[in-house]
């Protein structure tokens, strides 16, 4: 696939495939899960990974062509276009740096949906974070952005962080900062983050959760508890 040395002609081959072999039925049935208008070729999560992983060991001799090949994959409007993107840098996230992570925010800026922005703040953008905490700095400017899918960036890309017992700083600032934000995307992503927060670092997160509970939008409070112990639930709930 890679002795064509042509990363937009890779891409188009990648794409005819993700086309030629998807499920015309599970396309339409995708549609359900979102509030905007998805173009998909109905490809179920198990095969694209298994796709993925062959694809990457036909481009992974070459780092700088496999990202320019992800490249064109996400400045696409297909679903498994971007999340194939997703799933062969992922696996080369290893070899990169900072130069890559600024690639990444930039895609940012060609998220059609929640799903290829969670999976980009998740599997990349996260992880690079983790990798570098000095980077977790971006995260203050894409919360002031007015790009949705920035500000949700600003807290889904902390949740592995959070996870390990990093950016417990960063991640009450981002909560402060996310509070008032009307977007139920926004909310929704700060909603997670705080669930994982305090599924895993419970010390840390509950503390947060109690002292805004009474400002917090109710999507986001109740996302929030939704790991917790009932009676501790039903006490943040009650405002």
């Amino acid at each position: 696939m890679a002795q064509h040395r042509n990363p937009a002609r890779v891409a188009a081959a990648l794409k005819k495939h993700l086309r030629t072999h998807g499920s015309a039925e599970h396309a339409a049935g995708v549609q359900w899960f979102f509030k905007e208008e998805i173009q998909s070729h109905g490809w179920y999560t198990d095969a694209l990974r298994r796709y993925a992983g062959v694809v990457h060991t036909s481009l992974a001799g070459d780092p700088a062509f496999l990202l320019a090949v992800t490249d064109a994959l996400f400045e696409g409007r297909v679903l498994e276009e971007k999340v194939l993107a997703v799933l062969l840098a992922q696996r080369s996230l290893r070899h990169f740096g900072a130069s890559e992570f600024g690639r990444f925010e930039r895609w940012l800026g060609h998220v059609a949906s929640w799903a290829d922005h969670d999976a980009l703040a998740m599997f990349l953008l996260g992880p690079l974070l983790i990798a570098d905490p000095k980077r977790v700095r971006r995260v203050f400017t894409w919360a002031k952005s007015r790009s949705r899918w920035r500000r949700r960036a600003a807290a889904v890309a902390l949740i592995h962080g959070v996870r390990k017992g990093l950016f417990k700083d960063e991640a009450a600032a981002i909560t402060d900062r996310l509070l008032g934000d009307d977007d139920d995307m926004v909310q929704k992503g700060l909603g997670w983050l705080l669930r994982e927060w305090c599924k895993y670092r419970p010390a840390d997160a509950i503390p947060v959760v109690m002292k805004i509970r009474r400002d917090t939008p109710r999507l986001v409070l109740r996302t929030a508890c939704e790991t917790l112990p009932p009676a501790q639930r039903r006490r943040i709930l009650a405002r």
